[in-house]
C-alpha cells in the first residue's frame, strides 16, 4: 500500500513538473507529456481500486 502510494505521488509529481516545464519553456512537448503521464496515473489509481473492491468482494462470498 505504501509503495502504492508512493509510485503515484512521484508520477503525479512528474506530470505536474511537466506542465511546470510547458508553462516555463511553451514547448508543447512538454504539455504532451504530462496528459499522458496524468493519464496513465489515473488508469493505474482506477485498476488499484477495481482490484481493492474484487478483494472485498471476494472476502464477502
Amino acid at each position: 500500500m505504501l509503495i502504492f502510494r508512493l509510485v503515484v505521488g512521484l508520477l503525479l509529481f512528474a506530470g505536474v513538473l511537466c506542465f511546470a516545464l510547458y508553462i516555463g519553456t511553451g514547448q508543447v512537448v512538454w504539455r504532451r507529456r504530462g496528459v499522458i503521464v496524468i493519464k496513465w496515473t489515473v488508469l493505474a489509481g482506477l485498476g488499484f481500486f477495481a482490484v481493492l473492491i474484487l478483494e472485498r468482494l471476494a472476502m464477502m462470498l
